[in-house]
């Protein structure tokens, strides 16, 4: 191997490997740490440029940092008390406190995008930071804002409110005004009575003083009360004039532009409040690294934690983005800080021009994609049973049964195997450890992450490739193809850095009565460096076809041999008893070649996976990434899965005629048109079965068989027929 090439997967292994033993700082535990890895932190003395530091993020919110892994901490923030800032397009992030400043810089843009993801567990973004205020104060008045216009409107109801009151106190003042001039009257007319009697047995009568001395203190009272609430109204009425002038003062354009500079506007801000949906904006590399960098998306490290930890009720700390001419001194380029050390040792000088080696390979200005956060429109109800198409063909492989649409989901099986590449991180750190026991770890981890989109997937089923049909994902070059109708048979194929990934899909489907048995044939092959890695999978099962709640369950083992080695990782995924304490449950070990046990693996496949370090410590290898707020309404499906179907403006003049994001069937039921999704989905099959029949349907083009065996390679060519338009390619009508 070039020595260029080892450099790069030294680098990569820095950047990516997690030490052997997990860390103890400060007596936390290993599986408190969220996230862990080497970063450069710009020293405190100036002029001094970078050194590299072992930076350990806990599930507490404290960043702290320390010479090496395990050694003794060298200093420390709480984020909920800090304000983290980043520039897009660089690498360096700054973490500020009342106390102490740390101005660290990532080694790649793939480690970037892990840190920000991490620290934006513990902060809020600026705009977030608005919205919190916003709601707050809204929900003190009782009423949702969705524009300015309805402050305003806001203010003139509160106007009026208080007016009424005005009114409503005057019309009381002037009751009780009438009120005591018809008491005056009456006492006035008893008095002239009594004078009018002149008997002398009115001197005896007994005179009593407390009714009009109750009398005399209720109207005290009385104008006390009125008083102080009329003093009450004009301070609102005040109040209500200042506010009113202010926000009439406001200039909103030129708020609503410091808004968009952040990808908001007040009427997204109202959105908001209201619960409305947004797109998210997420940040990836561009194309020509996405294969070599391998899209870290939903971090996955050894120590990562993609479970979310909410910000503090108080707002906590928070996160802003800069402007790239705002970067100052802490921002310079690292050629030059990395060359001024007037007081760095010498294995400081000496690994700190290893990693600039990385940084000099990354771009610095990453395409920024716009990706959708939820599907446009909810699933269908189904129509009918499923139970009752199905129990006529109890025991029978269901693969020739036409099911209406509205028991799809709108993806194609290509697509849903592209879906079990969304840790594909995890092989990264796989082919960057020389530890063969944490390689296969890696890759078990790996195996067992797959199965993580379906934690709300149940009922439905995925649309049937038509014969030539593929589809790609470029941020793993992931490139997949339909080969054989029946029986159905896809192959596929990814790469990323140190590995390559080919394998073929496909299965029967049995019901059972009350279940469905999912029984996938094919296999998964996977090389790094000398090592080659292979598996099949388990059966899954739809449990509770026939009534109750439906869940898909994985059971059976799963055995990841090294064809080299001869060594093994056993995963038994454990059927759900009635007594069970766990669901999802999957046990592993690791074997030598001659078949001693090394390791121990435990976890659940929808939650998280480790390695068993010693009886009481584990190493996290994988955390399952949150979920979208109403993922159960929406098809069950992942951040990932979303994305799947979406075309977005950098490939949308890239891809294939034959991409299964062009199929009009599985695009109608994604936006709701059920009936129009029926009668595509009827008119592609049928111009299927009319190419079939004339014998002009389509070749595989990206695949071949292996001696007429089972398994499939790739043939490569696609990436560079993609790269020339293409230009040579007879696309297939395929619809």
């Amino acid at each position: 191997m070039p020595r260029s090439a080892k450099r790069a997967l030294a680098d990569s292994a820095l950047v990516m490997k997690t030490p052997a033993q997990p860390a103890n700082l400060d007596g936390k535990k290993a599986d408190d740490v969220v996230h862990e890895g080497w970063l450069l932190k710009k020293r405190r003395k100036k002029m001094q440029g970078y050194a590299r530091r072992y930076f350990v993020l806990h599930s507490s919110g404290t960043l702290e940092y320390s010479f090496e892994p395990g050694a003794a901490t060298r200093d420390q923030i709480p984020l909920l008390q800090a304000a983290v800032s980043s520039t897009p397009g660089g690498r360096d992030i700054h973490v500020d406190s009342d106390r102490v400043t740390f101005h660290i810089k990532c080694l790649t843009q793939s480690d970037f995008e892990l840190w920000m993801s991490s620290l934006r567990k513990f902060v809020i973004t600026g705009s977030e930071r608005k919205l919190s205020r916003a709601s707050s104060a809204v929900s003190k008045l009782g009423n949702s804002l969705n524009t300015t216009e309805s402050i305003l409107v806001l203010l003139d109801d509160m106007g009026n409110t208080i007016q009424s009151a005005t009114d409503l106190m005057l019309a009381m003042d002037e009751e009780r005004k009438r009120i005591n001039q018809y008491h005056h009257r009456k006492k006035d007319g008893n008095d002239n009575h009594n004078h009018r009697d002149g008997s002398v047995f009115s001197l005896f009568k007994k005179r009593s003083h407390s009714p009009g001395g109750h009398e005399d203190s209720t109207h005290f009272d009385e104008l006390a009360l009125s008083e102080r609430m009329q003093k009450t109204l004009q301070k609102l009425h005040n109040q209500h004039r200042t506010l009113k002038a202010s926000i009439a003062n406001t200039s909103f354009p030129q708020t609503n532009a410091g808004f968009a500079r952040h990808g908001l506007s007040l009427s997204s801000i109202a959105d908001e409040l209201e619960g409305a949906p947004r797109t998210t904006v997420m940040r990836t590399p561009p194309p020509s690294t996405w294969h070599a960098n391998a899209l870290p998306n939903r971090m996955s490290m050894s120590s990562a934690s993609s479970i979310w930890y909410d910000a503090n009720d108080d707002f906590g700390g928070e996160e802003f983005v800069l402007e790239p001419d705002e970067m100052g001194e802490g921002e310079t380029n690292a050629n030059s800080t990395m060359n001024s050390h007037n007081q760095g040792s010498a294995a400081d000088m000496l690994e700190e021009d290893e990693v600039e080696s990385v940084i000099d390979r990354e771009p610095q200005h990453p395409t920024q994609i716009v990706r959708r956060n939820q599907l446009p429109s909810r699933p269908p109800g189904e129509e009918g049973s499923l139970f009752s198409l199905l129990k006529k063909s109890v025991g029978q492989d269901l693969a020739n049964i036409s099911f209406p649409v509205t028991f799809n989901e709108p993806l194609t099986l290509l697509q849903r195997t592209a879906e079990e590449f969304e840790y594909q991180d995890l092989l990264n750190q796989a082919a960057a450890t020389d530890d063969w026991i944490q390689k296969f770890a890696y890759v078990a981890a790996f195996a067992v992450s797959g199965y993580a989109c379906t934690k709300y997937r149940s009922g439905r089923k995925g649309f049937t490739p038509m014969l030539g049909e593929t589809f790609e994902d470029i941020r793993v070059k992931f490139i997949s193809e339909k080969v054989v109708h029946k029986p159905l048979l896809m192959a596929f194929h990814a790469e990323g850095l140190g590995w390559e990934l080919t394998g073929t899909s496909g299965g029967k489907t049995k019901f059972w009565g009350k279940s469905l048995e999912i029984i996938p044939t094919g296999y998964t092959s996977l090389t790094m460096g000398h090592d080659k890695f292979e598996w099949s999978k388990p059966s899954s099962f739809t449990r509770n076809l026939v009534m109750g709640t439906k869940y898909l369950e994985h059971c059976g083992e799963m055995i990841i041999r090294n064809r080299g080695t001869g060594a093994r990782c056993v995963l038994n995924f454990k059927e759900t008893s009635y007594w069970a304490n766990t669901t999802n449950a999957v046990l592993g070990t690791v074997l030598d070649s001659n078949g001693n046990v090394v390791s121990h693996l435990e976890g659940k496949w929808d939650e998280q996976f480790s390695q068993k370090l010693d009886d009481s410590h584990l190493r996290v290898l994988w955390r399952i990434s949150p979920f979208p707020r109403d993922s159960v309404d929406y098809y069950g499906f992942t951040h990932w899965g979303i994305t799947l179907n979406e075309i977005t403006n950098d490939i949308k003049d890239k891809l294939p005629r034959t991409d299964s994001r062009f199929r009009s069937d599985v695009r109608a039921l994604e936006e709701g048109d059920i009936q129009l999704a029926e009668a595509e989905k009827t008119r592609l099959e049928e111009m299927q079965r009319e190419r079939r029949e004339s014998g002009k349907q389509a070749q595989p083009k990206w695949f071949k068989q292996v001696d007429g065996s089972d398994q499939w390679i790739y043939k490569g060519g696609y990436w560079e027929e993609r790269s020339l338009g293409w230009k040579s390619m007879n696309n297939w009508a395929l619809w």
